[in-house]
């Protein structure tokens, strides 16, 4: 009996026709064709993937979107968030 899951993967990368993707949670990675994602995906994309097993079913998988905007946003906050403390100036040593 195979053990249905949905995950989230990010691609990091695109080194020619490979794209390095890395999953959300355990950061394992994978190298996968470009070709067998979905229209679209580049550096930043998130895929939702539908695993069975621990097997990822790349020509399942689909862009979303919306985790890509939210993503985004909680980075641009937390780099507020440190430009806030940053004293500025020169760094003594």
């Amino acid at each position: 009996m195979s053990r249905q899951a949905e995950h989230l993967w990010v691609v990091e990368r695109v080194e020619g026709s490979i794209a390095v993707i890395i999953r959300d949670g355990d950061e394992r990675t994978e190298d996968v064709p470009i070709e067998t994602l979905p229209a679209g995906s580049r550096e930043g994309a998130v895929l939702r993937v539908p695993e069975a097993d621990g097997r990822p079913d790349w020509a399942a998988a689909a862009l979303d979107e919306e985790a890509r905007r939210a993503r985004l946003r909680e980075a641009e906050d937390v780099l507020r968030r440190l430009r806030r403390r940053d004293p500025g100036g020169d760094i003594k040593l």
